[in-house]
């Protein structure tokens, strides 16, 4: 993408990162297995915290990489640091377990699974906000209120600590008042995000707008991806979190591009008050089917 010419060589670097952005299935569920079952939501919101330090790092880097030497460079220093991960990865050892054919019996029977289903959907939603406001039309929203490049990058990185801030919470408290609770907590958060975008009348609007988005996705995001593999046998949890991607990879895509269309037709700011209601509504009724059980007793009724 850093050497693109024209925005169809941009859209094949990016389906690319699509493509690679699979290997967080196999991290995911690589990384779980060394916890006990039970811990497969504290497993998931630490290795959802490591990469929050990254993406910090990056986005407090893009804006003034872009005015050191302008896009390109911002996309050959990751590509450098992609193939310092590779290096790093080449080293570490993998823990094999007893192959198991895949059938479709076996994923109808997977994707039927309320403690399966009803978290990729809760995802769904999440990854709407994620995509369709975060990187998408808040920093729109963003530049027409007076932001330039280095503002836009702290404007992520405002979203990126609060996210990481998220994760401790979910983890402080997680054993305390239950994944449902933190769940509710995270999808109200970043409602309240909507709101704020929504009648922003200044930049400073929108920084409280993405602290909501940051630390109500923290929350609930890595909460969501435990619940739905916690339960699930070691030989089909790299299944169940495939499914789970695929299922919640339908609202990254969908956000930006439904979101675009009610700008469209009613302008950024009202579009993201009328989302406000309609992810709040979807993602408490999305709730109401989650178990209210603490860590160690915690499934999905």
């Amino acid at each position: 993408m850093g050497s693109a010419t024209n925005v169809n060589i941009l859209l094949l670097g990016r389906a690319i990162c699509g493509i690679a952005a699979a290997t967080w299935v196999v991290i995911v569920v690589a990384f779980s297995n060394l916890f006990p079952q039970e811990e497969a939501v504290k497993a998931t919101v630490i290795l959802t915290l490591i990469p929050s330090f990254g993406r910090l790092l990056g986005s407090l880097m893009t804006g003034w990489l872009n005015e050191l030497g302008g896009y390109p460079l911002a996309f050959y220093v990751s590509t450098g640091i992609a193939g310092l991960a590779l290096v790093f990865l080449m080293a570490t050892m993998d823990i094999k377990h007893s192959p198991q054919v895949p059938t479709i019996n076996k994923f109808k029977k997977l994707i039927t699974r309320r403690d399966v289903l009803v978290p990729s959907l809760l995802n769904t939603i999440g990854q709407y906000a994620f995509m369709g406001a975060v990187f998408g039309f808040i920093p729109l929203l963003a530049q027409r209120l007076g932001a330039g490049n280095v503002m836009l990058g702290l404007n992520v990185s405002v979203f990126v600590v609060l996210y990481a801030l998220g994760n401790l919470a979910a983890i402080s408290v997680n054993h305390l008042i239950g994944s449902r609770t933190l769940v509710m907590m995270g999808l109200l958060l970043i409602a309240v995000g909507y709101v704020f975008a929504a009648i922003a009348p200044s930049l400073e609007w929108i920084y409280i707008a993405q602290a909501c988005f940051g630390l109500g996705e923290g929350i609930s995001y890595p909460v969501i991806m435990g619940l739905c593999i916690e339960k699930v046998s070691i030989n089909e949890r790299s299944t169940a979190m495939g499914l789970h991607q695929t299922i919640y990879s339908l609202g990254g895509f969908i956000g930006p591009w439904l979101s675009g269309i009610l700008a469209d037709a009613i302008g950024i700011q009202p579009m993201f008050g009328i989302t406000a209601f309609a992810f709040l509504a979807l993602g408490l009724f999305g709730v109401h089917f989650l178990s209210a059980r603490r860590t160690g007793e915690m499934a999905i009724s």
